[in-house]
């Protein structure tokens, strides 16, 4: 056995070890029977957690004080979600609690290392929450309607609802607005979808251009100029068999003819190897 282990086994027997158990139904604080083991042989604990008969082992419960009133239930668990030591609870450590001394030091463990400040700010008593004390937390929320005498499976799952139901409402907040939500979403959808049209439109006159730069000035229409772009392709191969066809898309034959005309003497690029995969990003647009 190592130095350490001896210093650490020598605190542990001249150490009282307790736990806070904080539930819907009140506060319980229980003994740790032997903190030496539950302090050094962290996977001992941890199987005997599953076992009642083997846990009843490790724990004793000193103490228990059920709150009088759902609403005050509620009031002590906002304090302590805040950290901050409830006087309830502080009564009910100062009942139960032994005061430590030279020769017996007193140790509490708690699940949260802020209401652990809180109590020993309050009433000096040191605090841990790390090492066996979670899984020695985990075994008394799992088996604490066998270890409270007159408790109940049901009655706990009743008070954990109703605290449960309590608390979220304080939390969750009424909004009077909530029928205007959807308006206010779906028109902020529409700008949106606005301005991402818009966008698209600008980049395939901008691409387009390069190829024929004349087609903007005869329609300067960005759903028109996508649907014309769409159909002329490559301005090269639009010809007077193509005409009537493009009359129905603009729904003017002089305009049509003007974009005939145009496609002849247009000074764009002719764009040979991708011109596919141009004609293709035009037809996604």
């Amino acid at each position: 056995m190592s130095q350490y282990q001896i210093a650490l086994a020598t605190e542990s027997l001249s150490a009282q070890m307790f736990v806070l158990f904080e539930h819907a139904a009140g506060y319980a604080l229980f003994r740790v029977k032997e903190f030496e083991e539950t302090g050094m042989l962290l996977p001992q604990v941890e199987e005997s957690v599953t076992d009642i008969s083997r846990f009843n082992s490790i724990v004793k419960l000193v103490g228990f004080s059920p709150f009088k009133t759902a609403l005050k239930a509620l009031e002590n668990l906002n304090s302590i979600s805040e950290g901050i030591l409830p006087e309830d609870l502080q009564l009910f450590l100062e009942t139960f609690l032994p005061k430590s001394s030279k020769k017996s030091k007193v140790i509490l463990g708690v699940s949260e290392p802020k209401i652990g400040a809180s109590i020993t700010e309050s009433i000096g008593v040191t605090c841990q929450h790390v090492g066996a004390i979670p899984e020695i937390i985990r075994g008394i929320r799992q088996h604490f309607p066998k270890l409270i005498k007159g408790f109940t499976a049901q009655s706990s799952s009743t008070a954990q609802l109703g605290l449960g139901h309590s608390y979220s409402r304080a939390k969750v907040k009424f909004n009077v607005n909530r029928v205007d939500n959807m308006i206010i979403q779906s028109i902020a959808l529409l700008d949106q979808l606005d301005k991402d049209i818009n966008t698209f439109s600008m980049r395939i006159r901008e691409w387009y251009s390069y190829h024929f730069p004349e087609l903007v000035k005869i329609v300067p229409e960005n759903y028109l100029f996508a649907k014309v772009a769409r159909f002329v392709k490559n301005r090269k191969e639009l010809n007077e068999e193509k005409l009537e066809e493009l009359e129905e898309i603009v729904m003017d034959s002089g305009k049509a003819k003007a974009i005939l005309d145009a496609s002849r003497s247009s000074m764009g690029k002719i764009f040979m190897r991708t011109k596919e995969q141009f004609y293709e990003l035009v037809e996604r647009g």
